[in-house]
C-alpha cells in the first residue's frame, strides 16, 4: 500500500471516459438532486409567509432573489462542489467519512479495538507526506484531552440526528408542497379537506414501497427530475422575458443590503425560509459513493445550478408585476393556466423523487451509526445484489412513516414546515463545516489559518442561516430539536453503555493457561462439532466463554473465539474481511477469528457464513503448518500467552497467491512485517491475519516440498475440521444484562438500569444482527456492572 496515497484524491475505480462520466452525471440527477431541484415550491411561500410583504418598489422580491442567488453560489458551489468533494473516504462522502479520515489521521477514535494491522486494509489510506515532519498543534491538543474525543463524536451524533429529522421533514413538505398546487384547480372548500388526505396517501405508498429497493424504480428517478428541471427553467424564462426581463439586476449584491436595510428584524427572520433553497445540498457529498466528483460537479455546474436560478428569478419577475397577490405567493401562481394540470403532475413526481432520496440517506446514515456501536441493533436489508450500499430498514421505515404523517395532520402549513426543516438542513452544514475545518489541518496538512478562514467564512454564513430559523422555534422550529435531543440520548446512552460492557469484558477475560488445562482431570469433555463464542475481545479468553463451561462442562472439539469489529474506514475488501490465529498450540484445536467491516458494508453472508469460515480455517491451517515448517517450530511467543492487552498483539497479513498442493519454497530474509503471500486452487481470494511475531516473505520455487511428519500433522488437523463441520456448528453468544454498579450517580443508574436494558429488550438481539440460525443458538447468561 502507497503511504503517501492522498486522502482527497479522486475516485479511481469511476469510469473516467466522458461517456461514463456523462451517463453518471445523468444517474445522478434522480438520486442526489431531488431534493435540492423541487426547492423552487417552497421557498419563496415560505420567505413571504409572514414576517416580510413585498411592495410596489419590489425592493423585497429583488432582495431575496439576490440572497437566494449567492446562497446558492457560496454553499451548493462554491462550499461543496468546488471544495468538500475533495475530502473524500475512499471515494466515500458524508458525516461519518469526515469523522472516520479525522480518527484515522489522529486518534480520537471512541471505537474499542483499535489495532495496528488495521492500518494494513487497503482502504485505509493514511496519508504521510515527507515534506510534514511536524506534528499539528491541532492534532495534539485533541488526542491530548480525552472530552474533545467525546465532544467530536457528540458532534458527528448532532449531525446525525439531524439528517434523520431531514428524512422525516423533507418527505412531509415536499409532496404537501407539491399537493397543494390542486388548491389553485378546486375551491376553497374542497382544497382543504383534500390536500392533507392526499399527501397522506402518497406518504404511506412512499414508505410502504421502500421494501423493494431504489434499484427497481431507480430508472424512471433521473428523467423525472430531468424533465422537472427543464420544467421549471423553461416556466422561469417564460416569465422572465413575459413579466420582467430586468429581473437579472437583482443578482447585484446591492440589492442584498437593500432588502436587509429595509426590512431590518423582519428580513433576517425570513432567512429561515430563504435557506430551503439549499435543502439537499448535502446529498452531493453523502452520495459521493455511487459516483464520481466529476459528475456531480457537471450535473449541479451545468444543468442544476442555472435550472435553478432560472426558476428563482422567473418567480420574483412574476411577483414583481403581481403586487394585488402578495397574501397568495405560490409557485403554481407564475404558472400558466394551460400547463398547471401537466405541472402539479411532474412536481409530485419530483417530490416523491426528492422524498426517496433523502429517505435512503436516513437508512445509511443509521446502519453507519450501528457501525459505531452509538445506536440499538435493526435488522438491515440489503435490497440489490448488484448496486452495493442500497438497503431497508424496516423498523426505521415505519417509525419514519408514523412520525411524518403525524407532522403533516400536525402542522398542516408549508411555513412551519420549512421551518422545521430549515433548522435540521442548517444543523447539517454547520456540523459539516466544522468537521472540514479539522479535515484541512490533519488530513491535507494546511495551515490552520486556512481551515479558520473556511469556519469563519462559511461557518458565519451558516450561523445566520441557523439563528434566523432558531428564532422561529415556536413555530415549528422545535420539532427537529426535540427529534435530535430524544435520538442524541438514545445514540449517546447506547455508546456509553457498549463501552462500558467492552471495558468489562476486558478486565474479566481469562487467562490461556485456564483454557489450557480444561480437560478430563478437571471433568470437562471435547464434544464434537464447531463451537463458535462470541465476543468483543480481539485477544484473550472471553468470560462468556468460562461462565458456559463452568454451567456445561464441555466444548466442542474445534473451538473459534469470532469477533465482529468494524474499522473506521467505508468498506473491507472481502479478501481482508478475515484475520485468523490459533489460540494455544495446534493440538488444542482453538482458533480466534476477526470479521472486519467497514462503516458502509452491510453483512450479506446470512447461509454462507459457517461454510465461508470453515474455508477460511481450512486454508490458514494448510498456511500455519507450511509456515512453521518454513521457520521451524514455532516457540511459546506464538501463542497467546503475549497478549495482555488487545492493541498487543502483532499481527501478519498474508496475501493471495497460487500454488502447486505441494509448493517448494525459499526464504527471503527481512526483519519488518511484510506480507506474505499464498493461496489454494480451490479458494480465489482471501487474506489472513496470525497473531505472531513478524514474518518473512516466502517465495516458492520448483524445488518439491518435503516434510511428511508436518503434512500428515496438518492433514490431521484438517481431517478434524471436516468431521467437526460434518457434526455441526453451535453459536455461543452472551445473553448480557447491564446495571451500574452501587454507588453510581442518579443519572447514570436511570440510562443504565433503565435506559439502556429497555433498548436492549426492545431492539434486535446479537444473534439477529450476526444472522445466526436459531436452532444452533446458546446464550450464555451474563450480569455486567459497570
Amino acid at each position: 500500500m502507497d503511504a503517501h496515497v492522498n486522502c482527497w484524491g479522486s475516485n479511481n475505480n469511476k469510469d473516467k471516459s466522458w461517456r461514463g462520466v456523462m451517463l453518471l452525471a445523468y444517474q445522478s440527477l434522480g438520486v442526489v438532486y431531488g431534493d435540492l431541484s423541487i426547492s423552487p415550491l417552497y421557498v419563496f411561500k415560505s420567505t413571504f409567509a409572514e414576517d416580510i410583504k413585498h411592495s410596489e418598489t419590489n425592493e423585497e422580491i429583488f432582495g431575496v432573489l439576490s440572497i437566494v442567488f449567492w446562497t446558492l453560489t457560496l454553499l451548493p458551489l462554491f462550499k461543496y462542489v468546488f471544495i468538500v468533494l475533495r475530502a473524500d473516504d475512499n471515494g466515500e462522502g458524508g458525516t461519518f467519512a469526515l469523522y472516520s479520515l479525522i480518527c484515522r489521521h489522529a486518534k480520537v477514535s471512541l471505537l474499542p479495538n483499535r489495532q495496528a494491522s488495521d492500518e494494513d486494509v487497503s482502504t485505509y489510506k493514511m496519508e504521510h507526506p515527507p515534506e510534514t515532519t511536524s506534528t499539528s498543534k491541532v492534532k495534539m491538543v485533541l488526542e491530548k484531552h480525552k472530552c474533545l474525543h467525546t465532544a467530536l463524536l457528540i458532534l458527528v451524533l448532532l449531525g446525525t440526528c439531524m439528517v434523520v429529522g431531514d428524512g422525516l421533514l423533507t418527505p412531509a413538505i415536499s409532496v404537501f408542497t407539491a399537493v397543494s398546487g390542486l388548491e389553485s384547480l378546486m375551491s376553497h372548500e374542497n382544497h382543504q379537506y383534500a390536500v392533507v388526505p392526499i399527501t397522506c396517501f402518497i406518504l404511506v405508498c412512499l414508505f410502504a414501497l421502500q421494501h423493494y429497493g431504489t434499484h427497481r424504480v431507480g430508472f424512471i428517478f433521473a428523467p423525472i427530475i430531468l424533465i422537472w428541471l427543464l420544467c421549471v427553467s423553461g416556466l422561469g424564462l417564460y416569465n422572465i422575458l413575459h413579466w420582467n426581463p430586468r429581473v437579472y439586476q437583482a443578482i447585484s449584491p446591492y440589492y442584498m443590503y437593500k432588502f436587509l436595510k429595509k426590512t431590518t428584524i423582519g428580513g433576517w427572520m425570513s432567512l429561515g425560509g430563504v435557506l430551503l433553497c439549499i435543502t439537499g445540498s448535502e446529498a452531493m457529498f453523502a452520495d459521493l459513493g455511487h459516483f464520481s466528483h466529476m459528475a456531480i460537479q457537471i450535473a449541479f455546474t451545468f444543468l442544476v445550478y442555472p435550472t435553478l436560478i432560472l426558476a428563482y428569478m422567473g418567480q420574483a419577475a412574476y411577483l414583481s408585476m403581481h403586487h394585488q397577490k402578495n397574501d397568495k405567493i405560490s409557485f403554481y401562481l407564475s404558472v400558466p393556466e394551460k400547463v398547471k394540470w401537466p405541472v402539479i403532475l411532474v412536481a409530485i413526481l419530483a417530490s416523491v423523487v426528492g422524498s426517496q432520496a433523502i429517505i435512503s440517506g436516513a437508512f445509511s446514515i443509521i446502519n453507519q451509526s450501528q457501525s459505531l456501536g452509538c445506536f440499538p441493533r435493526v435488522k438491515v436489508v440489503h435490497t440489490s445484489d448488484k448496486i452495493h450500499g442500497q438497503i431497508y430498514i424496516p423498523e426505521i421505515n415505519w417509525i419514519l412513516m408514523v412520525l411524518c404523517i403525524a407532522v403533516t395532520i400536525g402542522f398542516r402549513d408549508t411555513k412551519h414546515l420549512g421551518n422545521a426543516s430549515g433548522l435540521a438542513v442548517m444543523t447539517v452544514m454547520l456540523v459539516t463545516t466544522c468537521l472540514m475545518s479539522l479535515v484541512i489541518v490533519l488530513c491535507w496538512h494546511k495551515p490552520p489559518i486556512i481551515a479558520l478562514c473556511f469556519l469563519l467564512f462559511f461557518g458565519s454564513i451558516e450561523i445566520l442561516y441557523f439563528s434566523a430559523s432558531l428564532v422561529k422555534f415556536a413555530e415549528g422550529a422545535w420539532f427537529p430539536i426535540l427529534l435530535a435531543l430524544i435520538l442524541m440520548t438514545i445514540m449517546f446512552v447506547w455508546h456509553y453503555a457498549t463501552i462500558k460492557k467492552y471495558e468489562f469484558d476486558l478486565h474479566n477475560k481469562v487467562s490461556l493457561e485456564w483454557l489450557l488445562a480444561l480437560g478430563p482431570s478437571l471433568g470437562v469433555s471435547r464434544v464434537p462439532g464447531i463451537g463458535m463464542v462470541f465476543t468483543d475481545l480481539t485477544c484473550g479468553i472471553p468470560a462468556n466463554f468460562s461462565r458456559f463451561v463452568t454451567n456445561l462442562p464441555a466444548y466442542h472439539k474445534i473451538l473459534i473465539f469470532v469477533c465482529v469489529k468494524y474499522v473506521p474506514v467505508p468498506y473491507i475488501p472481502p479478501a481482508e474481511r478475515y484475520l485468523i490465529s490459533r489460540v494455544g498450540p495446534p493440538a488444542h484445536r482453538s482458533y480466534r477469528c476477526i470479521i472486519r467491516y467497514g462503516y458502509r458494508d452491510v453483512h450479506q453472508d446470512i447461509d454462507s457464513f459457517e461454510s465461508q469460515l470453515a474455508a477460511k480455517l481450512n486454508e490458514f491451517i494448510r498456511f500455519d503448518w507450511f509456515q512453521n515448517h518454513t521457520e521451524g517450530a514455532l516457540d511459546s511467543q506464538h501463542d497467546e500467552t503475549r497478549c495482555h492487552e488487545p492493541n498487543d498483539c502483532r499481527l501478519a497479513v498474508m496475501e493471495t497467491i497460487r500454488y502447486p498442493h505441494e509448493p517448494p519454497y525459499e526464504i527471503d530474509e527481512n526483519p519488518q512485517p511484510v506480507s506474505v503471500s499464498i493461496g489454494l486452487p480451490t479458494v480465489e481470494s482471501m487474506r489472513d491475519i496470525i497473531e505472531m511475531k513478524p514474518v518473512k516473505r516466502v517465495k516458492f520455487t520448483d524445488e518439491s516440498w518435503t516434510g511428511d511428519e508436518k503434512e500428515a500433522q496438518m492433514l490431521q488437523e484438517l481431517d478434524d475440521l471436516w468431521e467437526a463441520q460434518q457434526a455441526g456448528s453451535a453459536f455461543i453468544i452472551g445473553h448480557s444484562h447491564v446495571r451500574a454498579k452501587q454507588g453510581s450517580s442518579f443519572p447514570k443508574k436511570i440510562a443504565i438500569n433503565f435506559g439502556y436494558n429497555f433498548l436492549r429488550r426492545n431492539c434486535r438481539g446479537p444473534d439477529v444482527a450476526l444472522k445466526v440460525p436459531p436452532v444452533s443458538l446458546l446464550e450464555v447468561g451474563m450480569v455486567y456492572v459497570v
